[in-house]
């Protein structure tokens, strides 16, 4: 015997509805096709009367919103109405007559439920008796009846139907009596009734008759409605087989988002963010038109490791720039970079020069700026081997602070001293990858540091001994300003060498740098590429080349 508290439209239980398999196909032999019995009283035990209402929205009467949207830009402008506007509408209310229901479809907004109510029940009412008998059925019925444009009748079977949709199922087996009335009217917005007829059809058929973005959104927002979940996951597959476009990605992102939705489309709008951060891998590049992009495209932007930035502190410095732009109100700012941007700032990265401008940001609540800070602190002090394993244990997490970005230009550690003398310990770790990928004449640059308030960075090379004719790795120092500046430093470049694992000292000398000049050892280890690259190199330790420059600012 069936459980009685088994609920047949758990993601989790796969019953009656085979598309809560791990992996849906519309064609599936456990979905039989039951197309010949749509519409066919020979197969069906119940009648189905649907009212098409004219909309309520004005737009919908100035547009014509009877007529199919042939763009999305059409769907996005009229078919995804504002919420208020099926506030408007009642929620979900059968007046019961003598021979049949009557249904009017639009679901409520939550936000508009009764503070204490009983937040256990059900959302809506499926069956709902009249407060006042036939007098207010005839109300309601006046009230909408000079709305109805047209009228369609469909024999159904409520087995079907009821497999299909968590709706269905509640409405032809909530045990009351109007549960048992042969005939069901249900009323619908004409903006609906196409998109109602597919969905009816694919109940049945398990297949569509449209193929277009807009009629499948129409489909798709219909099937959400009445809680047809697998009709959601095909609609789904079948607009990302679609040509994708920036304004096709951005309303897949902005769809209702009910746990449903969610969940039955969330491969549809990964698709989207996938697109998104894709398109906009360099950012910089396309700024202007990123500023452009609302809340939901920024924030499938930000969430992606393969975004080409010179660093974190360039995500950090567009988050600014973007939410001062979209919102100038500093109490609406500060709420969204708080609870939604701040989340995809990987401040472990970010500089500490660049750190300390966090502190004193207004955009961002002090509590919540000095947590920030002090998680990036922390992360920064751990040892590397600490740092990989918190990197993985955050990989599955939705904002992945700890993991590392392909930045152009490489994270660094740094000390500073200010006595006896200003210096700097600079710690620069490069993957064995990044290093074969410098092969045959590349470069890699380091994040900016900081010595005596001038800005110096590393470059590590492949080059040409002059002297054997064979590549070799130089590692160089850099200092930023251009100009007529002059600077006398100090430095020293080692790196930890096998078997003790202990940085080395493999170059040392002075220079007085002016504006844009660069200073170095072009075959720091004095071996070839092929040597420095081999399996058993001296120079990797768990893949890791790790390397340190000593500067000191001289007197």
């Amino acid at each position: 015997m069936r459980d009685a508290n088994l609920d047949l439209f758990d993601p989790r239980t796969a019953v009656m509805d085979s598309s809560s398999a791990s992996v849906y196909s519309p064609t599936s032999s456990s979905d039989p096709d039951f197309g010949f019995a749509f519409n066919d009283s020979n197969f069906s035990d119940r009648v189905l009367r649907i009212e098409v209402l004219a909309d309520d929205s004005p737009a919908d009467f100035i547009s014509g919103i009877d007529a199919p949207c042939q763009t999305l830009a059409d769907w996005a402008r009229y078919r995804k109405r504002p919420r208020e506007d099926f506030r408007k509408l009642n929620a979900l209310d059968i007046t019961v007559c003598p021979e049949e229901q009557v249904l009017t479809c639009d679901q409520p907004d939550t936000d508009d439920l009764v503070q204490g109510e009983n937040q256990d029940e059900e959302e809506f009412a499926m069956i709902e008796e009249s407060p006042s008998g036939d007098e207010a059925a005839n109300s309601d019925d006046d009230m909408d009846s000079s709305r109805i444009l047209r009228v369609k009748t469909l024999h159904i079977s409520s087995p079907i139907l009821a497999a299909k949709s968590p709706f269905f199922y509640k409405l032809f087996s909530n045990g009351m009596r109007e549960s048992e009335q042969r005939h069901v009217t249900l009323r619908i917005n004409a903006s609906e009734e196409a998109a109602l007829m597919e969905l009816l059809n694919f109940m049945y058929s398990n297949s569509l008759n449209t193929s277009t973005a807009p009629a499948l959104l129409d489909v798709l927002m219909a099937a959400d409605k009445f809680e047809v979940a697998s009709c959601m996951r095909y609609c789904g597959r079948l607009l990302r087989n679609l040509p994708m476009t920036p304004e096709s990605a951005l309303l897949y992102l902005e769809l209702p988002s009910s746990v449903l939705m969610a969940e039955a489309v969330q491969p549809l709008t990964d698709a989207a963010k996938q697109f998104l951060a894709v398109r906009y891998k360099d950012i910089t590049k396309f700024q202007d038109e990123a500023m452009s992009l609302p809340l939901a495209g920024i924030e499938a932007i930000l969430a992606s490791d393969d975004l080409q930035v010179a660093s974190e502190d360039a995500v950090y410095d567009f988050v600014l720039k973007w939410a001062r732009a979209h919102y100038p109100k500093l109490e609406e700012r500060q709420e969204i970079v708080g609870t939604r941007l701040s989340r995809y700032i990987r401040f472990p990265y970010m500089t500490c020069r660049k750190l300390r401008k966090v502190l004193i940001c207004n955009d961002f609540e002090h509590e919540l700026a000095s947590k920030f800070v002090l998680e990036a602190l922390f992360f920064k002090a751990e040892a590397p081997h600490r740092q990989r394993i918190m990197a993985a244990e955050d990989s599955a997490s939705s904002n992945r602070r700890y993991v590392e970005r392909a930045y152009k230009y490489r994270p660094v550690k740094v000390v500073d001293f200010d006595v006896p003398r200003q210096q700097c310990v600079v710690y620069l770790d490069l993957k064995r990858e990044e290093c074969a990928n410098l092969f045959p004449s590349g470069r890699v640059y380091s994040q900016a540091f900081h010595l005596g308030g001038q800005g110096f960075f590393l470059s590590a090379h492949c080059n040409m001994d002059q002297q054997s004719s064979s590549h070799c790795f130089g590692l160089f120092l850099g200092m930023q300003e251009k100009g007529s500046v002059t600077f006398a430093v100090d430095y020293e470049f080692s790196a930890r060498l096998k078997p003790t694992e202990e940085y080395v000292s493999k170059y040392k000398g002075n220079y007085t740098f002016t504006g844009g000049k660069a200073v170095g050892y072009r075959n720091l280890f004095g071996v070839a590429w092929t040597y420095f690259m081999a399996e058993d190199s001296l120079y990797f330790i768990n893949g890791i080349l790790h390397l340190k420059a000593e500067l000191t600012m001289r007197q």
